[in-house]
């Protein structure tokens, strides 16, 4: 396999793509993954972590996708008579489910286990609490990676915005959950005795006689309660944290920061980028999605443009003059039409070329700022939506 992203594809264990929204990433995501399966002996899993169901969709699973991985047929691999070398599997993380196996798998025991899944605030807590996507989606990551099943797994991230938390957010969990806030609102149901009870009088009464008017007794005893559950858990949370932490860091893993060349997603690449160079992840590509073609750039093609706005009269008076041409609409068309008609196609042009010189501009100024390769996609005829569309970008790849 050959291409600027081949050797990110063949040496890397994990491939993180990162990047605003609508700047194509997820289909940049599943198109590196499938070049890797059908060009080398692999076996490839794409997990992406955007809820949007586009990636099952252009994979041919029918929106048949979940958090138990699911092989892509192997007859709808091949393209063109070839067979792939390899194995493409994909899975979109399910929070939920995600969470209960994190729980099962953590907590000292089955009884602890069923009273933290029992708990009647368990799921409002691990479905809206801010940090609890990124971190179940780092955590996810780890099992799999941790399996040995596979020779990479590409990562589609959430937009850019979420990016930073969800490398973030094992740390922040295992903070949060060893923090000032729950030990107060705990206290009461860990310590005993006399000091314990010194402790209640003098620190936190005020707290808990406030708290038990807001919320109500039952409330803050099923609070409480839920988070004492989930402290014993704290240990597995650290030690995890830690080494999802390492395993970002580690050489087997970079990243792919995906952008088109607009203003403000741009912007977003940039800042990421920064961000991934001070916290020092392996920044192992930037992508440029979306770009206008080449031809925009090519002097001969915007002299002929030029030409025709210039010569808009000429052009227009040549054809309506022509003998030859036979073509019923531009027989009958006036001079006036056709020069109007040459006149805006070379404006037009001139003003995509500007734009598209602008881009050429910045990716050499890009490409002097950044560590890692530059990849350049045009933007592509159509939606992607197929299998097909995938490997037209993984050509690029």
């Amino acid at each position: 396999m050959t291409g600027p992203l081949a050797d990110l594809l063949t040496t890397k264990e994990v491939l993180v793509f990162c990047g605003s929204g609508g700047v194509g990433k997820t289909s940049v995501a599943a198109s590196a993954a499938l070049a890797a399966a059908t060009r080398y002996d692999a076996k490839v899993l794409v997990l992406t972590i955007d809820p949007a169901r586009r990636l099952a969709d252009a994979l041919g699973l029918d929106g048949q996708l979940g958090n138990v991985e699911r092989r892509v047929p192997t007859e709808l691999l091949g393209a063109s008579g070839q067979e792939p070398k390899g194995e493409l599997w994909a899975a979109m993380l399910d929070t939920k489910q995600s969470w209960d196996a994190l729980v099962l798998r953590h907590a000292p025991d089955s009884e602890t286990a069923y009273k933290i899944l029992e708990n009647r605030l368990y799921h409002n807590i691990t479905a809206r609490f801010v940090q609890s996507h990124d971190y179940i989606a780092m955590e996810r990551l780890y099992e799999l990676h941790a399996s040995g099943d596979w020779d990479l797994i590409v990562i589609d991230t959430p937009p850019t915005r979420n990016a930073i938390d969800f490398v973030e957010a094992p740390a922040r969990m295992a903070e949060f959950f060893g923090g000032r806030f729950i030990r107060w609102l705990t206290m009461p149901y860990r310590v005993g005795g006399r000091r314990g009870a010194r402790m209640m009088t003098m620190a936190s009464k005020p707290f808990y006689q406030i708290a038990d008017r807001v919320l109500g007794g039952e409330l803050l005893q099923d609070v409480a309660e839920f988070f004492l559950n989930f402290q014993t858990m704290q240990a597995g949370f650290v030690e995890r944290a830690n080494a999802v932490e390492a395993l970002l860091r580690n050489r087997r893993t970079a990243f792919a920061v995906v952008t088109t060349m607009e203003a403000a997603p741009l912007h977003e690449a940039e800042a990421f980028m920064a961000e991934l160079r001070a916290r020092k992840f392996h920044l192992g590509a930037l992508i440029l999605n979306k770009l206008l073609p080449a031809v925009l750039r090519d002097p001969e093609v915007a002299a002929v443009a030029e030409a025709m706005v210039e010569r808009a009269d000429e052009l227009a008076h040549a054809v309506v003059a022509d003998s030859s041409v036979h073509d019923p609409v531009l027989t009958a068309a006036n001079e006036a039409s056709l020069k109007r008609v040459f006149a805006s196609v070379g404006t037009s042009f001139a003003n995509f070329a500007m734009v598209a010189t602008r881009e050429g501009e910045l990716r050499r100024e890009l490409g002097d700022r950044t560590p890692g390769v530059v990849i350049e996609i045009p933007e592509l005829d159509g939606e992607v939506t197929d299998l097909d569309a995938l490997r037209r970008i993984g050509s690029y790849l």
